[in-house]
């Protein structure tokens, strides 16, 4: 239901990022620009400058740098925010190992761009696919709207005294970034009460000065402080009840974990990642029609990964079809891993791999028709296939 202090409004996937930082009340943003991120921040710093948000922006010459500033902030107890895409992550990457060890609940828009050799500005995932080691959540968003809500999420799962992780949240290049649709900006005071105020107890204290990033010998607690992020990260009960809350008190249909899309009596299922699962669902809708029951499960978190609920999502279906939109050489597809390694010991059902949409090219409607179909021989043949090469 909308708030009566709500508001619709025709928004790119870009602005409506910028809006959930907005209504966030993030006081820190650092940022360097890159294709197709670029708005995202133009649009902070003009929301800064006009006085629409109250908070510093700090101008860096690299996304190292960046993200470096962000953590300063967070350490200095100020909630803060960056974005990046494509080889800006890749050359973040240190810092974002950083970030998650200190326990610091930084919130990152990541628009999902290709990675170079050749140069390529268009959509994949395969940029922060190479980061999910790191100890961030992720999430990746199906709509604009997903795109607001999942910042004002982010900081509400990331401040969590039981969680304190950063959080990722991506949305598809110019497919979501560059594309308008209705957007509903949240009531600016259920968002505040939703969050309420950012207080990190291990901040710096010039009055109380500590280490941090000390060198930990073998006997130290290193082991243990890597366990530690472990656990945190599937603290689903802190995720869960944080969705819950988010979709009564401030509104919006978060999905869980996991969408499950037709699934009650699907013979086959396809599992996807952001806004291609739009042209699935349609897919599946226009198979149903013929009498082909089909159904998607829609990855809205990826780490942690929500392995039971896809094991609970699968288990009686004849095939299911793994759907990657990222480079993974050398043996099968991120995903498709996580997957069988969810389902080793407690299913038999086949699994396919599907690797669609590298360098933006188009997923099309015919595209997951063939899918379902193959899936229809799913115990037989190559488990790998690449969809839509020329």
């Amino acid at each position: 239901m909308q708030s009566a202090n709500s508001a619709m409004k025709i928004m790119t996937g870009n602005e409506a990022v910028a809006e959930g930082v907005r209504l966030a009340k993030v006081g820190l943003v650092s940022a360097y620009p890159i294709t197709p991120q670029t708005v995202i921040v133009e649009r902070i710093a003009e929301m800064i400058s006009n006085g629409e948000l109250n908070s510093r922006y700090i101008e860096v010459e690299s996304e190292h740098s960046a993200m470096s500033s962000v953590i300063g902030g967070e350490l200095s107890g100020v909630r803060s925010f960056t974005a990046s895409s494509s080889h800006g992550i890749l050359y973040m990457h240190e810092a974002l190992h950083w970030a998650a060890g200190m326990r610091l609940p930084i919130v990152m828009s990541v628009v999902n761009r290709a990675i170079g050799p050749p140069w390529n500005i268009w959509s994949e995932q395969t940029d922060t696919f190479n980061q999910r080691d790191t100890g961030w959540l992720q999430v990746y968003c199906e709509s604009n709207q997903e795109a607001l809500d999942s910042i004002i999420l982010g900081y509400k799962i990331a401040e969590n005294r039981n969680m304190l992780l950063p959080f990722m949240n991506m949305l598809d290049a110019f497919t979501l970034s560059h594309t308008s649709e209705p957007v509903e900006i949240r009531d600016e005071n259920l968002v505040s009460e939703f969050l309420g105020e950012f207080n990190l107890e291990a901040r710096i204290d010039l009055k109380n000065p500590m280490g941090y990033g000390s060198l930990v010998s073998p006997d130290g607690p290193f082991m243990e402080m890597k366990k530690d992020i472990r656990d945190s990260m599937y603290n689903l009960k802190v995720i869960k009840e944080a969705i819950n809350e988010f979709n009564e008190k401030v509104g919006g249909g978060i999905p869980g974990l996991i969408e499950k899309f037709m699934m009650e009596d699907a013979d086959y299922a396809l599992i996807t990642t952001g806004a291609i699962s739009s042209t699935a669902k349609y897919t599946v809708r226009k198979l149903r029609r013929m009498g082909i029951k089909a159904g998607l499960i829609r990855l809205y978190f990826y780490r942690p990964f929500p392995g039971d609920e896809i094991i609970e999502a699968i288990s009686d279906l004849k095939g299911v079809g793994v759907v990657e939109r990222n480079s993974s050489f050398g043996y099968m597809g991120a995903t498709y891993q996580d997957v069988v390694s969810a389902a080793y010991g407690r299913l038999s059902v086949p699994i396919k791999n599907y690797v669609v949409g590298l360098g933006g090219r188009d997923v099309r409607v015919k595209d997951f028709e063939f899918m379902f179909q193959d899936l229809k021989n799913a115990d037989t043949g190559m488990r790998w296939v690449n969809v839509g090469v020329k």
